[in-house]
């Protein structure tokens, strides 16, 4: 599977598919967004890479309106489905693995809980270089699971339920494939603002440690800055 291939749905979880991911994402959503600092985007034009409903966006805006916003996505029914809830918000939806169809066209750009699913790193950061303006900022997390007693578990779910498999990136390779594209790579761990919910970590971990490994240590954002 790789980054043209479309599909109808990315989620095949009996009892949760594409919208139960939707609804388990927005308190991280509401996470990553206190870890970025650019608050204003009243004139900037936004991409969500890997979009799937489009909820990223309709949240955002809420958040922090900007002038317009693209999602692209593989998922072709959940494409139709953001399409149907923009409203009359300022969104593009598109059935796509290419945004890099959009030259300089955006300020910013965000994956979230995306990279750990691109097979090419290297085609990827190239595809962010082109869709983004001279100096635009690409915010991606990154879950290091690599040293986490549950990474088995957590595959196993993931490649069991998802029509493209876990890969086995590091913050390494991750960092090597957008520096020789020529962005500035910078990091940071995404701590805990307060209590974990431990109750949501339950389907993926297998003890209440693991949870906790990641939410201090293996939780991470990526700034990429374009040249």
């Amino acid at each position: 599977m790789n980054e043209q291939t479309l599909y109808d749905m990315w989620w095949h979880h009996p009892g949760e598919g594409d919208q139960g991911m939707e609804d388990d994402h927005i308190p991280h959503w509401k996470r990553v967004l206190n870890f970025i600092p650019e608050e204003n985007l009243e004139d900037c034009s936004v991409l969500d890479f890997g979009c799937n409903q489009g909820g990223f966006l309709r949240l955002l805006y809420e958040m922090r309106p900007f002038k317009e916003g693209i999602g692209t996505d593989l998922a072709r029914k959940s494409i139709q489905i953001a399409k149907e809830r923009k409203g009359e918000l300022p969104l593009e939806f598109h059935a796509t693995g290419q945004p890099e169809q959009f030259v300089q066209r955006f300020d910013f750009a965000y994956s979230l809980a995306v990279l750990y699913l691109i097979p090419d790193l290297d085609e990827h950061a190239l595809k962010i270089k082109t869709c983004l303006k001279p100096g635009g900022v690409y915010y991606a997390t990154f879950a290091d699971y690599a040293s986490n007693p549950s990474l088995p578990e957590i595959r196993e779910r993931i490649n069991g339920h998802a029509v493209i498999p876990m890969q086995d990136h590091t913050l390494d390779t991750i960092s090597q494939a957008f520096m020789q594209t020529g962005f500035q790579v910078s990091v940071r761990r995404m701590l805990p603002p307060g209590f974990v919910d431990l109750s949501h970590g339950k389907k993926w971990y297998n003890q209440v440690a693991d949870q906790l490994l990641f939410a201090y240590e293996q939780s991470y954002l990526f700034r990429f800055v374009a040249p």
